[in-house]
């Protein structure tokens, strides 16, 4: 039993084939490709003119010079490159810009949404603190020739803030606000309540 019989032999021969069968293939379609792209990529390059004669490709090259002039010394005094007449140079401007900028004259600005309101109307006011994030302002209103705090408070939150107020005093009315910690004033506001 250990001779194999034609048949089985004969099987395995043809299970083998196909696998060498298609390598010699891939090899053979390899070979053919490569030789089609090298023969293309040499007419291509010979019709563009890329690819030319050893006598064409020394006619170009022997046209070519280079020429450097020989090294001399240079004077240490500078020289001007453009010389004008006798006009004398302006002189440079003077200028009041400065880097720093200019402090405000406060730094709480106050502003209100309304100049004329009816009695007990509310009254809009924001503004600005330079520097006083966190801070609480009070609201002051101008009476009898001085300031009198007003019961309305604000915080200052990322250098802004905002209210209202109501006030019943017919006539003209002057509002500010109040640093509580720093006594900093703003500046005033006035609103016309009829």
């Amino acid at each position: 039993m250990s001779e194999q019989l034609p048949d089985e032999a004969d099987r395995r021969e043809r299970r083998d084939l196909p696998v060498l069968w298609g390598l010699l293939a891939l090899v053979a379609t390899a070979v053919i490709v490569g030789g089609v792209l090298a023969v293309g990529a040499a007419v291509a390059s010979k019709a563009t003119g890329l690819a030319g004669s050893d006598a064409s490709t020394a006619d170009a090259t022997g046209n070519e010079t280079l020429y450097l002039p020989e090294p001399s010394e240079t004077s240490t005094e500078p020289v001007p490159y453009i010389t004008l007449s006798d006009v004398p140079e302006p002189a440079p401007p003077t200028s009041t810009f400065s880097d720093k900028p200019a402090e405000p004259e406060t730094k709480i600005t106050l502003v209100s949404g309304q100049t004329a309101v009816g009695a007990m109307e509310p009254i809009d006011l924001s503004g600005t603190y330079v520097g006083g994030d966190g801070a609480v302002l009070r609201v002051q209103q101008f009476q009898s020739g001085a300031w009198a705090d007003f019961p309305v408070t604000v915080p200052v939150n990322g250098g802004s803030f905002s209210t209202y107020v109501q006030a019943s005093a017919l006539g003209e009315n002057r509002f500010r606000v109040l640093d509580t910690d720093t006594g900093e004033a703003s500046n005033e506001i006035r609103v016309t309540i009829s």
